[in-house]
């Protein structure tokens, strides 16, 4: 049975341009801004927690 969609990914040519293509090159790190927010939220909650529990 003949395949109706060939797989571009089967062409040598087109996977070359992919890998050297130079958008996967300058690819910028994940930020790490959700991370900071989320310590930070942590603290914060940490310290309301123990001045909740001192002063109660």
């Amino acid at each position: 049975m003949a395949d109706q969609h060939p797989d571009p990914s089967g062409n040598t040519e087109a996977f070359r341009a992919f890998v050297h293509s130079p958008e996967s090159a300058t690819a910028e790190p994940p930020s790490r801004l959700p991370l900071i927010i989320g310590i930070a939220v942590a603290v914060v909650v940490v310290v309301a927690l123990v001045g909740w529990l001192a002063l109660g």
